[in-house]
């Protein structure tokens, strides 16, 4: 990968992600200021540093939801060697921590950060993605881990919460006060009022952006990683099949069409793909794993099979 190409983008990705954060901020500090002056921004930064420190428990509370169970060595080595080595070259001093969700839809997904982050990964990822697309997207993972885009987005949901409770308090406000502003006792103030009425809504879209934003610096940095967009855009685009057949198979047709763009937290299957094939193979080392003996990458799979009966691990226990 060309390093002026990305550079540039990191850049590009890094800006984004700051202005859309410090707007979100920036909203709760305005609509706090409106309603309860000095004290209103005083207690929203109160609430808001917490998750700038970061908390420990949150993982923990994911891992039990999704009924996640640890991974051992001795039943994946290979991932746990995969994971290894792609967390040495993004920089951790310590592997993320693993762990297999038995579930057959395909869901792979970190959480927490630096070297308490974790990765979710469930049986339907490991029965669909060879193991070209599935260091891929480990890589991916890991990078959303180094990055620490779980504080980043805990910080934009919090603002996005703030800015929603405020923006009710201040609308219920008004409702109450209605009756003197009729009898002419005051005015209201109109531009505070147009603010909480689109605060919820500008709130969510400026978070769902930077999702949007976080998503596609994990594509670069993965690539950066492996060295081969190519494994992780095959792994995009077969995730992307796979939902949308699941969507098909058990709701109503048409359930697996796209959300606008605007409304979705990740970017768009087919930009990513594009970017990613339009990245030429970084100046990492090769990746042992997922290459044939020459050092070629593995070609992609279009439909692995899957064999009945066997256990998930057994594919990783060489």
């Amino acid at each position: 990968m060309d390093s002026k190409v990305f550079i540039k983008n990191r850049l590009q990705n890094l800006f984004q992600s700051i202005i859309l954060l410090l707007l979100m901020v920036g909203l709760v500090l305005v609509l706090a200021w409106f309603f309860a002056g000095g004290y209103g921004i005083i207690w929203s930064l109160v609430l808001l540093v917490p998750l700038a420190v970061g908390s420990r428990h949150a993982p923990l509370i994911v891992l039990k939801m999704y009924r996640a169970q640890p991974v051992s060595l001795e039943q994946a080595p290979q991932l746990f060697a995969i994971a290894g080595e792609l967390a040495g070259r993004a920089g951790l001093r310590e592997p993320p921590q693993l762990h297999y969700m038995a579930n057959d839809s395909p869901l792979i997904f970190s959480i927490g950060y630096g070297e308490n982050g974790s990765i979710v990964i469930s049986d339907g990822v490991l029965r669909l993605l060879t193991l070209r697309e599935l260091i891929g997207v480990m890589a991916h993972e890991i990078c959303h881990i180094a990055s620490r885009d779980t504080r980043v987005m805990g910080i934009a949901d919090m603002a996005s919460h703030l800015a929603s409770i405020i923006s009710m308090a201040g609308q219920l406000l008004i409702l109450i006060n209605l009756p003197l502003y009729l009898l002419g006792q005051f005015s209201l103030p109109w531009f505070p009022i147009f603010l909480m009425a689109v605060a919820p809504l500008a709130s969510t879209l400026l978070q769902l952006a930077l999702s949007r934003t976080r998503e596609y610096d994990a594509d670069l940095l993965a690539a950066r990683l492996t060295g081969d967009p190519q494994g992780l855009a095959a792994a995009l685009a077969k995730l992307e099949t796979r939902n949308e057949q699941i969507a098909r198979q058990f709701f109503q047709p048409g359930a697996g069409t796209a959300a606008p763009s605007l409304l979705r937290t990740h970017p768009d299957t087919g930009k990513r793909v594009k970017r990613l094939l339009e990245l030429d193979a970084g100046h990492a080392e090769p990746f042992l794993f997922g290459r044939d003996d020459e050092g070629n990458p593995i070609p992609v799979s279009i439909k692995p099979p899957r064999t009945p009966g066997r256990r998930w691990f057994d594919r990783f226990r060489r």
